[in-house]
């Protein structure tokens, strides 16, 4: 990249309009022809001078060849060149810089079409070695870490490639740098954005993981009855050696089945007789003494407003 300096544009009009000046005073106005003479050598002087400058960024570093050959590195700055035997063919750019790339329909290890996108965080260190060991160092460094990215997703199964990107990110840093180190570039990072697998697929781990938590839940659910029962095994247990602790617990089921608006409760036999309720007869007196509690309990407290009695 080339850059077109404002400050020698002004130093070319500088050197210019000073000459032009001096001519008229040295040369006056009356020898036209000298005065053309003057004005060319200082139009070709300017020229030579304004291109001979060169104002390099802090982040720039220019590629100056003599004749050909390499000469040196100049920059950040202004500096001074040759014209005509010095050229610029590179200006390096030194900061970090990102480049995103990606694998389209890529097969896994598992035979799995995945198309990934990552993004790619590089950095010059040697410039030299940037301009001169490759050409064209972006499109190289984006392709290095293309085909990089192909290599990867075709050893890797995809249940790993979903769970592990951080995995896969530092193996692409890795074996991108390993690659682009001749050429002076240093890899800081790689960061793997997205993987995405068809639809088909989709629907079928969603499947698959939809199955999963069922199958866990019914598990869950089983081993939650057989601490169900283990317990009822041993609350029986502590019944069997305890009548009055089993007649208590009777009653109090019986009270609470009886207290939720029920009419018509089905008792064994057993625990009528177990209970001392007297056969249907206290069943039915201890019915109704719940019900009659339940209505003055729901009874209003006092007569509404409206309602007043005559006198």
């Amino acid at each position: 990249m080339r850059y077109k300096s404002s400050f020698s544009v002004l130093v070319f009009f500088a050197i210019l309009i000073i000459g032009i000046i001096l001519a008229y005073i040295i040369i006056g106005m009356e020898n036209v022809v000298a005065i053309e003479w003057w004005m060319v050598i200082t139009f070709l002087l300017a020229w030579f001078v304004a291109s001979g400058i060169k104002v390099a960024n802090p982040w720039d570093r220019a590629v100056v060849l003599r004749l050909g050959s390499f000469h040196s590195l100049k920059g950040p700055g202004i500096f001074f060149i040759i014209p005509i035997v010095d050229t610029i063919p590179y200006w390096i750019d030194m900061r970090v810089i990102t480049t995103s790339f990606k694998a389209e329909k890529t097969l896994t290890k598992d035979t799995v079409p995945v198309d990934v996108d990552a993004v790619l965080f590089w950095k010059v260190l040697d410039a030299k070695k940037a301009a001169l060991e490759v050409a064209e160092y972006r499109s190289a460094i984006q392709w290095a870490a293309q085909t990089a990215l192909r290599d990867v997703i075709g050893k890797t199964v995809l249940s790993e490639m979903l769970e592990g990107r951080d995995k896969i990110s530092a193996i692409l840093q890795q074996i991108i740098d390993e690659r682009t180190e001749p050429w002076g570039i240093k890899v800081n990072s790689v960061e793997v954005k997205d993987v995405l697998i068809p639809s088909a697929l989709e629907d079928a781990m969603s499947m698959q993981a939809q199955a999963e938590r069922e199958r866990q839940a019914r598990v869950i659910l089983g081993d939650s009855e057989k601490q169900v029962a283990q317990k009822f095994e041993e609350a029986a247990m502590a019944y069997t050696n305890n009548p009055v602790a089993m007649h208590l617990r009777a009653m109090n089921m019986l009270y609470e089945g009886l207290k939720e608006n029920s009419t018509i409760v089905i008792v064994p036999s057993s625990a009528v007789d177990s209970m001392q309720l007297g056969g249907l007869a206290g069943m039915a007196a201890l019915t109704l003494g719940i019900q009659k509690e339940q209505a003055a309990k729901q009874k209003p407290e006092s007569a509404p407003d409206d309602q007043i009695p005559n006198e």
